[in-house]
């Protein structure tokens, strides 16, 4: 620490502590333990890439990251190893996803406008309910669940998996939007109101288009978990046609225990190509949208 004098006019002095640079070895000890750290969260990843370009049999024999044979034949047997061609699965995903996406904006704005905005009778109960099924298990409401989309036959469809999305389910994003929409000043909602806006319009040309950090957050989220979803599909789908992606990759492991190593190697790389994609092309807003919504 070093201390630096400041005259002041008329003859006065000051001192002022002055911090030093930090020292050049512990910011490259700080740097190198995150290198490895991050070495080691993305070598899964880098052990399955390589494993779905080796042969079936050297994917446990051959040990390290750098294959001694390198094959395609993986992805050939893995296209159309469950029956249905992997591009079935893929467009199944893809639709379930992008369905629960639409759902989720359309569903959850609505709900996280009327909390935050509106005034309507029984709003801190019903919000409190809301909030409480954040904590309540998944698994609790499956067999209820399962029963009521059963006695109005919606079984083996993915009626199951897609309209509980339009109808605000997902407290969390409820949540999250309604904590975006509280940090907006409400003087925007008043001038929209005294120009003749109702709540409505108040929503549709003021508080949406502010949304849009929040909006992103929870598209790019929604999509991501329901893509990776494993057992609502496979609770409610039994039809090898209707698999998701999760579902498919599970039917490489045959009846007898045995399990086509590389073809799935192969196949979950495949299915790991959307999720990349989604993640680059949004990245900016997402990174804007946590950061702005955890500001607000």
């Amino acid at each position: 620490m070093a201390t630096e004098s400041i005259v002041l006019p008329g003859g006065a002095a000051i001192q002022r502590n002055k911090k030093r640079g930090g020292k050049p070895g512990r910011h490259l000890l700080a740097h190198t333990l995150i290198i490895l750290v991050g070495l080691l969260m993305i070598y899964p990843l880098l052990w399955l890439i390589v494993s779905a370009f080796r042969p079936q049999d050297q994917i446990f024999s051959e040990p390290g990251l750098v294959p001694r044979e390198m094959t395609l034949q993986n992805f050939v047997d893995g296209w159309n190893a469950v029956g249905p061609p992997f591009a079935v699965f893929l467009a199944n995903s893809t639709l379930v996803a992008g369905l629960a996406v639409i759902g989720n904006l359309f569903s959850c704005t609505l709900a996280a406008y009327a909390f935050a905005r509106l005034e309507f009778r029984f709003k801190p109960l019903l919000f409190a309910v809301m909030l409480g099924t954040i904590m309540l298990p998944l698994h609790v409401v499956l067999v209820p669940q399962y029963i009521m989309f059963q006695s109005i036959d919606w079984t083996n469809t993915f009626l199951p998996l897609v309209v509980p999305k339009f109808l605000a389910v997902d407290a969390f994003f409820i949540f999250l939007m309604v904590q975006f929409i509280r940090g907006l000043p409400r003087e925007l909602d008043d001038a929209a109101t005294v120009d003749g806006c109702g709540p409505i319009a108040v929503f549709w040309r003021v508080i949406l288009p502010l949304m849009r950090p929040a909006l992103a957050v929870t598209a790019v989220f929604t999509f991501i978990w329901t893509w990776n979803d494993f057992l609502t599909p496979l609770l409610y789908i039994t039809d090898r046609s209707l698999f998701t992606t999760p579902v498919a990759l599970n039917a490489f492991q045959d009846s007898t225990g045995a399990t086509a190593w590389g073809p799935m190697f192969a196949m979950s790389l495949v299915s790991l190509i959307p999720l990349f994609v989604i993640f680059l092309i949004a990245q900016k807003h997402l990174i804007r949208g946590i950061a702005t919504t955890g500001l607000k």
